[in-house]
């Protein structure tokens, strides 16, 4: 029977390969392959991350890394410790209007299925939905307002897991930097330093 870490190899490798979404741009981007207990769900990678490797690795990552600092984890060891992923995995590409396209259903659907062999693989204790997109993959949300700030157990591929919604860090939304958005993100903040994953990933 293969270990964990080959089964994670081999995940990675036909994660690298897939190529189900043809408006997508690639490369596909993914961080550590991390054998985590945390699981980090973003929403899809941007411009600059295919050409770093790695997920949030511009603007938005800085705030992001900056709020996990601030708690106990600074960015490499973030990196290093919790396994980062994404609802999409590929560049959507712009927005004629202005900013990143969001995916549509059929790319997310695509998708949904890495995801899911990561939780098989990973069974987290902690999940990390950054933005609503991410957070309704495990959750309804109507507001922000409404799911941040607190700790959700759900039960997600069929597994019991602790949910801690954040915010996206994104430089175009004012909602964290702005009541009750900016409470709510330090309560979210407090919550998941207080949280025993959390603490056991920053003391190892």
């Amino acid at each position: 029977m293969p270990d964990r870490e080959q089964i994670m190899r081999e995940h990675r490798a036909a994660l690298a390969n897939c190529s189900l979404c043809p408006s997508m741009i690639g490369p596909v981007v993914t961080g550590s392959p991390v054998l985590s207990s945390i699981l980090l769900i973003g929403q899809a990678p941007g411009d600059k991350e295919g050409g770093f490797g790695k997920p949030f690795a511009w603007t938005a990552g800085k705030t992001l890394f900056k709020w996990f600092d601030r708690i106990g984890l600074d960015e490499e060891t973030f990196r290093q410790r919790v396994y980062m992923c994404a609802v999409c995995r590929c560049f959507p590409g712009k927005n004629p209007k202005g900013g990143d396209r969001v995916p549509n259903p059929d790319e997310i659907a695509n998708c949904a299925g890495w995801i899911k062999a990561e939780i098989d693989l990973l069974k987290p204790n902690l999940i990390l939905p950054v933005g609503k997109l991410a957070i309704s993959q495990l959750m309804p949300v109507k507001k922000l307002d409404g799911v941040i700030g607190k700790i959700h157990s759900i039960n997600f591929h069929g597994h019991q897991t602790d949910v801690i919604p954040l915010p996206h860090p994104s430089g175009a939304s004012t909602w964290h930097r702005m009541e009750p958005g900016l409470s709510l993100l330090e309560s979210a903040l407090q919550t998941l330093q207080r949280h025993k994953t959390w603490q056991q990933i920053c003391q190892s």
